[in-house]
């Protein structure tokens, strides 16, 4: 069982620079725990992205670590002129060695893709040609394509990934709907969903593999997402929790508030019934090993990916989380 960290590098209340220092102190704690990759969240417009482009923040993680894999989850296809996002891939994964994941979509929110003039009704058809386009040129030494979005002809691809045909892709998954189009594309898959739904995404996933007639053991990544709060006591992680979930949540539904929409993900005014319901967790270590032990056998989860750092928890606490997750959790699921 590998561990991950998922990071929307929300507003934590402090400076920017502040913030940003924070977060690779943590991140070379996570690379120093033995953590599988570090995902990273892109949001524009919005206070729940403080890291909008995601390169920029991958770079530097790729010299702050040494064995931590990273990427975005996702990079926007719609938002980026495919040939500089081929290029950055490239970059990256050179500057690593190879440990770049490349997590690709479209955008949940089409508030934030039409501030870069995109139609959010277009973003499905364009997301699957932008992805064509990518693949084609991490994987030839020229670049020639005609599609409705895009068309290149001949573009010199003169920098390659360490990682062939290319690093592995990432999807993230709300719905069973969209399962075949990763599977189809042999991507890695994240979902918030709870343990039922999440049973249902990937029982799909396998089943669709397996009619495609791909080899069980080169079976992707099937990822759960939580929030995840350690402390000595369980009181103490509760109240963090509790806490910094709120203005976590502000950050979440702030565009679409004030556009008068509704948020599309079914988020609840306070953290209790995610954490009833085993989308979250506040507690103890041992609490948490029990957690996943149930949570692991309902899924079928072969990836437990941790949001330690969400609205306004502190360093310190987020390194406890970090530090009991890497002493007390992660070696009990390590076979």
């Amino acid at each position: 069982m590998k561990f991950g960290i998922f990071d929307h590098m929300d507003d934590s209340g402090v400076s920017p620079q502040q913030l940003f220092h924070d977060r690779l102190t943590l991140i070379e704690a996570y690379d120093r725990c033995g953590f599988h990759a570090y995902h990273l969240a892109e949001h524009h417009g919005t206070p729940l992205g403080m890291a909008p482009s995601p390169s920029l923040m991958l770079a530097a993680i790729a010299q702050r670590t040494r064995r931590l894999r990273f990427g975005p989850l996702v990079y926007l296809l719609p938002l980026y002129h495919p040939i500089r996002l081929i290029e950055e891939i490239c970059m990256l994964d050179q500057m690593s060695g190879g440990r770049l994941e490349l997590g690709v979509g479209r955008g949940v929110s089409p508030i934030e893709v039409t501030f870069y003039g995109v139609d959010p009704e277009q973003g499905p058809r364009q997301f699957v040609e932008a992805l064509a386009v990518i693949r084609q040129g991490l994987t030839s030494d020229t670049l020639t394509f005609s599609g409705d979005f895009y068309t290149f002809k001949d573009v010199p691809m003169v920098l390659k990934p360490v990682q062939r045909p290319h690093p592995p892709l990432w999807y993230g998954v709300s719905k069973p709907e969209s399962v075949p189009g990763a599977v189809l594309a042999g991507a890695n898959i994240v979902t918030l969903s709870p343990p039922p739904l999440a049973r249902t995404i990937f029982d799909l996933y396998r089943s669709e593999w397996m009619r495609l007639g791909r080899p069980a053991d080169a079976l992707p990544l099937r990822g759960l997402a939580r929030h995840v709060v350690l402390a000595d006591t369980e009181a103490a992680a509760l109240a963090t929790a509790q806490r910094a979930y709120l203005p976590w949540l502000r950050h979440m539904e702030l565009l679409w508030t004030r556009h008068g929409m509704k948020l599309p993900l079914n988020l609840p005014p306070q953290i209790g019934p995610m954490l009833q319901a085993g989308s979250a967790f506040a507690g103890t270590a041992a609490g948490f090993k029990r957690l996943l032990d149930e949570q692991i056998s309902a899924t079928g989860a072969s990836y437990i990916v941790c949001d330690v750092a969400f609205g306004d928890i502190s360093p310190k606490e987020a390194m406890r989380t970090v530090e009991l997750l890497a002493s007390e959790v992660m070696p009990a699921f390590a076979s």
